[in-house]
């Protein structure tokens, strides 16, 4: 079970011998067994790396995030072929009909926002908490009324004050944004590996986004990186500060009655979405719980 998540800074070079990523630098040489790996961030760009190890790489459907010269993530890998029937799973996704993909969004937002309402009970934000819950109860199928939209500028000004918006430029925007570049990485190799195209989402679908799908089901899970965040309160956000978050998918969440890492709860509750979509049955998502 890949579990791991690997990252490379500095000057290092990278090669595939025997099942092991093996990091070559100056001071030492490591060897990593590959099935293990879940995550592998190159942050640096002095880091060189073998075609072999990108193609064993891609046949273990391990998720390459590369980094830019600032250290924040850029670009990723990812495989042509996730499943053996894809072709098969395209045809499925794009019957999805209007309906089923309502009722599955409307189960997504609305987890979304609980989970937001829990985050500020833990800080005795219950004023806020309580409005979240109230936008639950409003909201219709497919979240027309937006209020999702409504209840994260409640969310966020709770947690970070009234002057605080998504788009200030500022070290726990900085923060936000990083961490769930990462998740959505995450995302994009699940739904890859089901077999599926991330362009074709439930409810985003800007032409300019290939990860329109992952976006869609990645919204529950956001609230563990505002958990980070909220902790740490970043007034700088620098390569320290984002160890906070490398190894955020080795936390562990409670999910279908079990702990699981979060990179193993990112699974099964992706191909549970996939199940309630085929199915059209909205029962069959599983949600995660933090511990």
């Amino acid at each position: 079970m890949s579990w791991r998540t690997v990252v490379v800074t500095g000057n290092a070079k990278l090669d595939y011998k025997m099942d092991y990523l093996v990091v070559r630098k100056a001071e030492a040489t490591t060897r990593i067994f590959i099935g293990e790996i879940g995550l592998l961030i190159i942050e640096s760009t002095a880091v060189s790396l073998t075609t072999m190890l990108l193609s064993e790489l891609a046949k273990h459907k391990i998720k390459v995030v590369f980094c830019d010269e600032k250290h924040n993530p850029q670009s990723e890998l990812i495989s042509y072929y996730g499943s053996h029937d894809t072709s098969a799973k395209i045809r499925t996704q794009i019957q999805w009909t209007r309906e089923v993909k309502e009722n599955v969004w409307t189960e997504i937002v609305a987890e979304k926002v609980k989970q937001q309402s829990e985050h500020l009970k833990k800080y005795e934000l219950k004023v806020p908490a309580d409005m979240l819950k109230q936008y639950i109860e409003e909201m219709e199928l497919g979240d027309k009324t937006n209020r999702e939209g409504h209840a994260a500028k409640v969310y966020f000004n709770a947690l970070f004050g009234m002057d605080f918006s998504r788009n200030k430029d500022c070290a726990i925007n900085a923060a936000l944004n990083y961490g769930y570049g990462i998740l959505l990485s995450c995302f994009n190799r699940e739904v890859i590996a089901n077999g599926y195209i991330t362009q074709l989402g439930l409810f985003h679908n800007n032409m300019f986004n290939q990860f329109n799908l992952s976006s869609d089901l990645m919204e529950p899970f956001r609230i563990l990186v505002d958990r980070i965040v909220v902790k740490d309160k970043p007034e700088k956000f620098d390569s320290e500060e984002k160890m906070n978050f490398i190894y955020m998918l080795e936390d562990e969440v409670k999910i279908d009655g079990k702990h699981q890492y979060i990179s193993n709860a990112i699974k099964i509750y992706c191909k549970s979405i996939f199940d309630a979509l085929n199915e059209n049955d909205v029962s069959l998502i599983k949600f995660y719980e933090v511990i």
